[in-house]
């Protein structure tokens, strides 16, 4: 395992992309992208871009067709149960959440502890607890997922992946269907991480969100890339993405009309 802080996070090097549902279908072909320990990057993309295939690789959840995908120097094709702890480096919040509905949120969050980490019931519930309050979850510990908004149920997801203390956390669409003050917490809150919260010893967490409008995340501070056509297009910082030609990027900076009832 490479603590090296000069080696990437996540480095792609001529990577091709298949459709997670459909290994024949190509949606990204010849990706070349560096992901700097610390970074924040946005990637964005309409509808079927890849975007959600293209997170799931940078996580190792997937091969790639061809090409080369690392996490802090290790290839992601030769995972197996020996790398098991540069998996656990990496958190992923899925769109939509993800969680076992037959089980309580604090039993969601708490799952990783226990078949990761070996903690027993007791020692994931105190760990769960602190989490819970920090995020605002606490009143939501013992009802399961289906009992509760999307709104909460995304959040859980993110206390979930967060229970390990990764070094990188990957967002599919952390802000789709929230809510303006729910969108306004995450945004608050995934800056916290990326600048360096004490929970995590102050080191900056790496971020790696996709999302379908990039007006949200306006910030000097972050990377843009782009998915279209089957390329990633590095855009570069938030003035370089104001300023682009592309058609696709002046679209998802388009402010959408809202119809009269």
């Amino acid at each position: 395992m490479s603590e090296n802080p000069n080696i990437p996070a996540v480095e792609m090097r001529g990577v091709n992309v298949t459709a997670m549902r459909d290994a024949s279908f190509m949606v990204v072909e010849d990706v070349n992208w560096l992901v700097a320990a610390g970074e924040f990057w946005v990637i964005a993309g309409q509808e079927h871009s890849g975007k959600s295939d293209l997170l799931m690789l940078a996580a190792g959840l997937m091969p790639p067709a061809a090409g080369s995908c690392r996490l802090f120097g290790s290839d992601t094709r030769n995972f197996g149960e020996a790398e098991l702890a540069e998996r656990l480096r990496v958190g992923f919040v899925f769109q939509g959440g993800n969680l076992f509905n037959q089980l309580t949120i604090a039993e969601n969050i708490a799952l990783p502890l226990q078949y990761q980490k070996n903690f027993t019931v007791a020692e994931a519930a105190r760990e769960v607890r602190a989490l819970l309050e920090w995020m605002d979850l606490a009143p939501l510990a013992d009802v399961t997922p289906s009992n509760i908004a999307a709104n909460w149920r995304q959040r859980a997801a993110l206390a979930r992946a967060l229970i390990l203390g990764p070094e990188v956390l990957l967002l599919d669409n952390p802000l789709a269907g929230l809510g303006a003050r729910h969108s306004q917490w995450w945004l608050r809150f995934l800056d916290q991480l990326s600048r360096g919260h004490e929970r995590f010893g102050g080191k900056p967490v790496t971020l790696v969100v996709t999302a379908d409008d990039l007006r949200p995340w306006r910030n000097a501070r972050r990377k843009f890339g782009l998915l279209h056509g089957k390329q990633f297009i590095s855009l570069g910082a938030w003035h370089e993405v104001e300023s682009a030609d592309d058609p696709v990027v002046k679209e998802l900076l388009v402010v959408p009309v809202e119809l009269a009832s």
